[in-house]
């Protein structure tokens, strides 16, 4: 059900708004004074959402939060986490949360809507009712030491009642045109060319973080396979528009 890794990411390599990368700092700084916060009767936020299109850094967000307090980070694996069987999959997530009192790190639920959908859908069946129900009642009971992430593409499809659960939301967009150079500049390091980039942006604004990451690493490849050292303009736009084709078909 669970996937663990020990990640070592640190938050000045994650690139996102100002706003949103001031709301991570906040978490992390609630979170190594905690101590300080309950002495006066409070709690730090560590149940976090975060929603927002493919590829735009939720799950790396997980990861990097992760790295920063040294914790491990545990994936929760929602395809396995739900089974036919009735009451079979409350009983799995029962475990889920029993594991993070006694181990403390950061869990992810991934895909969440999955098992976070709203009640009262056409589609919806009475066992998937009866598991939100029970991850609302074990969520808003668990009082661990463990940061919960739970991220979305869909965050329409969520259940209301699920929102005042989470201690913060986060909403992840697609990359703007200073982040855009920011992730290019800095996933191309030491192959990056002499050349100005910033007439690409108006070109990939259909493209998340993750498709510009594998655009430059793409052109990396293809320069040392040439037995280059810079990544030329050219070759990096043909790779950045392999992408957008993608989506245009």
């Amino acid at each position: 059900l669970i996937l663990q890794s020990q990640p070592d990411g640190k938050l000045s390599e994650l690139i996102v708004s100002d706003t949103i990368k001031s709301r991570i700092t906040r978490l992390l700084k609630e979170y190594r004074q905690r101590s300080r916060i309950r002495q006066f009767g409070l709690e730090n936020r560590r149940k976090v959402l975060i929603s927002g299109p493919p590829g735009t850094g939720k799950t790396l967000t997980a990861s990097i939060i992760a790295g920063e307090l040294h914790l491990p980070l545990f994936t929760i694996l929602v395809d396995k986490l739900i089974t036919r069987y009735m009451g079979e999959t409350a009983s799995k997530l029962r475990q889920i949360f029993e594991i993070i009192i006694r181990q403390k790190g950061v869990y992810l639920f991934d895909e969440f809507d999955a098992i976070g959908a709203e009640r009262g859908r056409e589609n919806e069946v009475g066992e998937m009712r009866r598991v939100l129900n029970a991850f609302l009642q074990f969520i808003e009971q668990d009082k661990s030491d463990s940061f919960i992430i739970a991220a979305t593409n869909q965050p329409g499809m969520l259940d209301k009642a699920l929102y005042r659960r989470f201690d913060d939301i986060l909403y992840y967009n697609l990359p703007e045109k200073n982040q855009i150079l920011q992730l290019i500049q800095n996933r191309l390091g030491t192959f990056a060319g002499d050349y100005p980039l910033e007439s690409l942006t108006n070109e990939i604004s259909l493209l998340s973080h993750s498709d510009i990451c594998q655009a430059c690493d793409d052109a990396i490849k293809e320069t040392i396979l040439d037995g280059k050292d810079k990544v030329s303009k050219e070759l990096l736009i043909n790779m950045l528009k392999d992408r957008m084709d993608v989506y245009g078909k």
